[in-house]
């Protein structure tokens, strides 16, 4: 998992204060993120916590009702064809033009943009090999993997040289092997300085890849920051791991309830309890005989506390 980083580099996405409802429900209120150059910031949350309606504002499918988006310093809603030329979009849905080649979708799609990217055929003979889709590049895009289809996503959002990339769960649906080989394509193109928004319910790519969360839930920030210093406020520092049918699992839910803690979380046949220090020293003066796990936190840990509080 990445540090956090202390981002000297240009601010490239800034949204102040977002909001949007859909009838009477507001589903994004007042939220505020930032994305800088080399910087992949990600977005987390439960179904319905406002991700995508947010990503969507970012990148320009909806407008909010309030607030303010700034591209690379220019106002989204006031200058919508200049922002356009800075972002590129990578959705859930493969939506390439099936009739077409994997080469001229790249090409074509290059070809809406104003002003249109200088040397596109050059650009696109970069990106086939860069995506290792240069094999593929006379086929249809129905032919390919899945791990493939999403290369190709991908390198289709860069084909004009934005400067944000928005990745909206970019790995769903892929074996193991195809979703690293994705991440360390991204993980690269962080490295040239691109800016990238990422949501992904796969919380170890949430971790390996962000510099930053921001984690939703009902449409507000809960917490944002470095991953270690997201989990400390929202889960804390420990983990307690124990059998949770064990004969003292009375006594220690009484002890979660008197602490004010609530129930515990459970997994299968086991419960987990997230503790700050002080917590796990008085947890563990109560039960000192009993066996359990101590662990640190990590982002799965935040999804179920996140999931078990809308429950």
């Amino acid at each position: 998992m990445n540090g956090k980083k202390a981002f000297a580099t240009p601010l490239l996405l800034q949204a102040q204060g977002l909001m949007k409802s859909f009838g009477p429900k507001r589903v994004v209120d007042g939220v505020d993120l930032q994305c800088h150059s080399g910087e992949i910031l990600g977005m987390l949350g439960a179904n319905g916590a406002g991700k995508t309606t947010t990503l969507r504002m970012c990148y320009g499918f909806l407008r909010p009702d309030g607030g303010e988006i700034r591209i690379d310093g220019i106002d989204r809603v006031s200058d919508p064809d200049r922002t356009n030329r800075l972002i590129g979009v990578c959705t859930q849905d493969d939506t390439f033009d099936t009739d077409f080649t994997v080469r001229d979708n790249l090409l074509w799609f290059g070809h809406y943009f104003r002003p249109r990217p200088t040397d596109l055929e050059t650009r696109v003979a970069k990106l086939l090999t860069r995506f290792d889709l240069a094999r593929y590049a006379d086929a249809k895009p129905d032919t390919l993997s899945g791990g493939y289809r999403r290369r190709l996503m991908i390198a289709r959002a860069l084909v004009h040289q934005p400067k944000v990339l928005f990745l909206d769960e970019p790995t769903t649906g892929l074996d193991p092997q195809a979703r690293m080989s994705v991440w360390e394509l991204v993980d690269g193109l962080r490295q040239e300085g691109l800016g990238i928004v990422l949501t992904t319910h796969y919380m170890d790519e949430a971790e390996r890849l962000s510099d930053n969360l921001l984690v939703l839930k009902e449409g507000r920030v809960v917490s944002a920051g470095a991953p270690r210093t997201v989990l400390g406020d929202l889960v804390g520092e420990h983990v307690i791991v124990l059998d949770a049918n064990i004969p003292e699992a009375g006594a220690v839910r009484q002890w979660l309830k008197d602490e004010g803690i609530g129930e515990p979380i459970r997994i299968l046949n086991t419960w987990q309890i997230a503790l700050d220090g002080a917590g796990l020293a008085r947890f563990s003066a109560a039960f000192g005989q009993l066996r359990f796990e101590v662990r640190p936190p990590n982002l799965d840990d935040l999804f179920l506390q996140l999931t078990d509080d809308d429950s």
